[in-house]
């Protein structure tokens, strides 16, 4: 019997993208490298907990969920982070970052100094800039102020970025447009607290980060996984959580995106099999081989 792995979820490193394991193993991805897992038969997904402790209860959870958690573990994970305003008294510096996803999708965000662009990365920002430094609090106020007179949210769906990549501009410097004439307007308003330093405008493009530039349209994306289902094809391309991957039989002719937040919570197991037979949700446009054994699981 194969033995089974427990996914903790994608990481970006200077080198590109990194799947982690629970143990503290990792996959490092490349572009050309082929993904090739199994769902084990007759499992059930299971709650990851929360903040580093396993549910007390191993709840069963849905395949959709990109969470992973039960109801209790979720509202224990948000408690606790910036992002809900769980942490107020972090005296980390932060950044205000605008990011620019596709054509029409900008968010404005906050991220920890220390992490460099980490947050930037695993979001999918195709490209940013930063607006400024200073302390927590200063910077939520900061983003709060800027999202109500700039009228742009602090989230957007993962499936309005995913839909949007394939309509990407093949240009940086028309990449970096609206983000640039957001930032002339944020950085004109007032009501920026004190201890909050503006910064110039520099434009981060992580198109060749994400492999996006030579990559294939994705034409569909993997909307959960199931017990005994089977995921394979060659990486081409890797944004946020999301690989790209090009597949055969099974799914279509063409490049299917799998979340691998929807790995987390499953038993998963080596395969080989070239095809994906798990349920995906194909994409609607806006306006319209032998396989190696392997000898991990990737």
């Amino acid at each position: 019997m194969a033995q089974a792995w427990k996914c903790a979820g994608l990481r970006w490193s200077a080198q590109g993208p990194v799947l982690m394991w629970d143990g503290g193993r990792r996959s490092p991805l490349s572009w050309g490298k082929r993904v090739a897992f199994g769902v084990a038969e007759g499992g059930v997904r299971r709650c990851v907990g929360a903040r580093g402790h396993p549910c007390p209860v191993r709840a069963v959870v849905p395949g959709r969920s990109t969470g992973a958690r039960c109801e209790e573990c979720a509202r224990l994970d948000r408690a606790h982070s910036v992002a809900a305003d769980g942490v107020a008294d972090d005296p980390r510096p932060y950044r205000v970052y605008l990011a620019w996803f596709g054509p029409g999708l900008v968010k404005v965000g906050i991220t920890a100094v220390e992490r460099g662009t980490a947050r930037l990365l695993e979001q999918g920002a195709v490209c940013f800039s930063w607006l400024g430094v200073g302390p927590l609090m200063a910077a939520r106020r900061t983003e709060e102020l800027l999202r109500a007179a700039l009228r742009v949210p602090d989230r957007i769906p993962y499936a309005e970025k995913r839909a949007v990549r394939a309509e990407l501009p093949a240009g940086e410097e028309e990449r970096a447009l609206e983000i640039a004439e957001l930032h002339a307007r944020a950085v004109g308003l007032g009501g920026w607290p004190e201890s909050l330093t503006r910064e110039p405008f520099r434009a981060v493009d992580h198109v060749r980060a994400f492999g996006l530039a030579e990559a294939p349209a994705a034409v569909g994306a993997v909307s959960e996984l199931v017990a005994g289902g089977a995921v394979s094809g060659v990486l081409v391309a890797a944004a946020g959580p999301d690989l790209h991957l090009a597949t055969g039989a099974g799914a279509g002719t063409g490049v299917v995106v799998l979340d691998t937040r929807l790995m987390t919570g499953w038993e998963i197991v080596p395969a080989t099999a070239g095809e994906v037979n798990v349920p995906v949700r194909e994409f609607k446009r806006r306006g319209n081989a032998d396989v190696p054994p392997q000898e991990g699981l990737f």
